[in-house]
């Protein structure tokens, strides 16, 4: 399993970095763990392909996690002229959301004659699903944001990866975390309680319980990046755009 961090940054381009985006390819299988509003322009950066990957998992429908998808869709429609099916897989009313997200940045988009198959999927948080040669598992975290807030965890069989999405402290992180070989983690501050996120303090503090082999610090917001050199190095590696790491 391969990943390419395509964008690490919170909501607000902290540090210019792109929004949550994280290409995941296993087996000739790609995936992309989130598809935020800067998401393409990203993709066009490093050179990857936006019409070759299968899925996209959802953890929340905040803009900077799932407001790339229109673009992305609009891109396979006219530009790449996608022919690979695509499917959205995210939380309960993610479809309604995607809908909605459409007609207001593209009118009438939702009523296009699709030159390719796309379909959208939603999963109860704390299930487990198989999509393709992928299986995930859900559970609800602590972020407000219209619809249930994921932490996902996905396996081909071989390798786990893990994702909180954005969340506050929660026990519900544990199961999703817990011997996966990288837990992808937000951490907006270095200190304190930051409302609907974590701190570095906090993910430091509970890194033995999480049970990860190597967590990977993200959305990270201004603070934090300032000081991300004060980072345990031998269990934490700081996200950048454009990072790859073999899992």
């Amino acid at each position: 399993m391969k990943l390419k961090v395509v964008g690490c940054g919170d909501a607000f381009g902290s540090g210019g970095r792109g929004n949550s985006c994280y290409h995941v390819e296993t087996d000739g299988h790609v995936a992309t763990l989130d598809f935020g509003a800067s998401s393409l322009v990203q993709m066009h950066r490093f050179g990857i392909d936006s019409s070759g990957f299968h899925q996209v998992f959802i953890s929340h429908l905040h803009g900077d996690h799932f407001g790339g998808l229109p673009f992305l869709l609009l891109d396979g429609q006219f530009v790449h002229r996608r022919t690979t099916p695509l499917t959205i897989i995210g939380p309960p009313g993610t479809k309604v959301r995607l809908d909605a997200a459409m007609e207001v940045l593209f009118p009438k988009m939702a009523s296009n004659d699709w030159r390719f198959d796309f379909e959208v999927k939603e999963v109860e948080p704390g299930s487990t699903s198989r999509h393709g040669p992928l299986t995930l598992t859900t559970a609800q975290v602590i972020h407000a944001s219209g619809a249930p807030s994921t932490a996902l965890r996905i396996t081909d069989g071989k390798r786990t990866l893990a994702f909180s999405g954005d969340t506050e402290w929660t026990d519900a992180l544990l199961p999703i975390a817990d011997g996966a070989d990288l837990f992808i983690c937000e951490c907006f501050a270095f200190a304190g309680s930051p409302h609907g996120h974590m701190a570095y303090e906090t993910i430091a503090a509970k890194r033995a319980a999480l049970g990860a082999k190597h967590i990977l610090l993200t959305h990270m917001g201004d603070e934090m990046w300032a000081r991300r050199g004060e980072v345990d190095q031998t269990h934490f590696t700081v996200a950048e755009d454009g990072l790859e790491l073999s899992i």
